[in-house]
């Protein structure tokens, strides 16, 4: 009779095990893999589209400073009449094409009558014409405000689409870390709600043993106490999991910003081990062709070290004289004599301070923030590296822990297996099976864990490459 009634008791003491590997979903249950859930992170989360608009930013400030180089048309037109008398009418009107070594090329149409007009800005009755250049020979011709302008504009959009990668890669981690966390704390209530059946049909067995007379009734307390235990750790677990779900709820989003919950009907991919690096495109960085010199966090570096080039060569240009000479040749548009190689206007600006203190104690400052960014570059180019073989010698590590933990959760199932065959013989105590049951539980949440350590580590290696396509 014992043995007939513990049959009883043993029924389900595999069910885990069993559930984890042979079963099926089943029907009202859908699986939510991690490269779909990546896919909605990377193409409706407001913290990437974000990072998207710092590119559009960067474009559209590349468009403000080509329109430094934009032709310019333009007309000033200034009249005076009073009491019967004119003044003056003074009508200016140029087109300017700006060129990219500080040149300007301009042509002007004047038409200028008037009785108290300036003799300077008299013109012919039919007005005057020009066609000139100006031309700095000091500051400004190898680079001026336009060109730094312009040069760093480009670069920047570099560097926005090099920090791009950076906070999108910040924000895919954190949500795969919220989906890691998901799936073990799912895997734990399984694994918690098959335990409590486990328990429960022990507790009704060895009841219905004391009852027969073949156990004593403090077995009862104890197979009691195992299943209070068990539901506490089981309403433990469903907190723990209620409140992954709502951390993975916020990566969860739709067009338009609509915000996303996690339906109760979802649950994690059963088989992340096998795709988790695919998905992520790490398994391939044996390649020896992998550069640190491509990572975006070191373009984002070097992009500012070419914005503060680019501040140096301005200050640097500081340094020379401001001198600016223009030429214009003057002529009346359908004259009635023949316009003479004398009609011209010319200028002459020259500047330049003595001591150029202020000068070169700004080209110095501009070196040495150079010379600092370039040691921030070389240093993270060196933690880059180490980072990313520390954290391959991690995963390799979690492998072979994986490895290990399997055969110890196999070993303490074969343990339990056999202690309850004793127990049926009459040569264990139920003390004996429940200590064997707990190691293996132990075992199981230990796997569990080492799993999400090896999912978060190869996230971690992501993160570090930092390529979020």
């Amino acid at each position: 009779m014992k043995h007939l009634l513990f049959i009883l008791v043993l029924i389900g003491t595999t069910i885990y095990g069993q559930s984890k590997s042979e079963s099926t979903l089943p029907v009202n249950l859908k699986e939510m893999s991690y490269n779909e859930y990546l896919g909605f992170v990377k193409k409706y989360h407001p913290l990437v589209k974000n990072a998207n608009l710092e590119i559009s930013k960067a474009q559209a400030n590349l468009m403000m400073a080509r329109g430094g180089f934009d032709p310019k048309l333009q007309l000033d037109y200034n009249k005076k009449q009073f009491q019967g008398t004119e003044y003056y009418s003074i009508m200016n009107s140029s087109f300017k094409i700006p060129t990219w070594y500080g040149i300007d090329i301009k042509a002007g149409f004047d038409e200028n009558e008037g009785y108290y007009l300036n003799p300077q800005n008299k013109t012919p009755s039919n007005g005057l014409t020009s066609l000139g250049i100006s031309v700095p020979l000091g500051q400004g011709l190898l680079i001026n405000q336009r060109m730094a302008d312009l040069q760093k504009a480009k670069i920047q959009v570099k560097l926005s689409q090099a920090e791009q990668k950076l906070e999108a890669i910040a924000v895919l981690y954190d949500a795969s870390v919220a989906y890691f966390n998901w799936k073990k704390n799912y895997e734990e209530k399984l694994l918690y709600e098959d335990y409590s059946i486990n328990a429960q049909k022990r507790y009704d067995g060895i009841k219905s043993l004391i009852k027969e007379g073949d156990e004593p009734a403090i077995d009862s307390i104890e197979a009691g106490i195992v299943v209070k235990n068990r539901l506490l750790s089981l309403e433990d677990s469903k907190l723990k999991l209620t409140k992954a779900k709502l951390e993975l709820s916020n990566f969860l989003w739709l067009e338009n910003n609509i915000p996303l919950e996690l339906a109760e009907v979802i649950i994690p991919e059963k088989k992340l081990g096998q795709t988790i690096q695919e998905t992520l495109n790490i398994s391939d960085l044996a390649n020896p062709r992998f550069s640190v010199l491509n990572h975006p966090k070191i373009e984002a570096l070097q992009s500012k070290i070419d914005l503060l080039t680019v501040e140096k060569k301005m200050k640097a240009n500081m340094l020379l004289p401001k001198i600016d000479v223009g030429y214009s040749y003057l002529a009346q548009p359908n004259p009635t004599t023949l316009n003479s190689n004398d009609n011209y206007k010319v200028g002459v600006d020259f500047y330049f301070p003595l001591f150029l203190r202020k000068e070169r104690g700004s080209l110095k400052f501009a070196q040495y923030k150079i010379q600092e960014s370039e040691f921030i570059r070389d240093l993270e180019k060196v933690q880059l590296t180490n980072k990313i073989i520390t954290q391959k010698t991690e995963i390799q590590s979690l492998t072979k822990q994986q490895k290990l933990i399997d055969k110890l959760v196999s070993d303490y199932d074969t343990m339990l297996q056999s202690e309850e065959r004793l127990f049926t013989l009459g040569e264990s105590s139920l003390f004996l099976i429940n200590t064997r049951e707990n190691n293996l539980v132990s075992a199981q949440l230990s796997q569990i864990a080492l799993e999400n350590r090896f999912f978060t580590s190869n996230s971690e290696l992501y993160k570090i490459m930092a390529n979020p396509n």
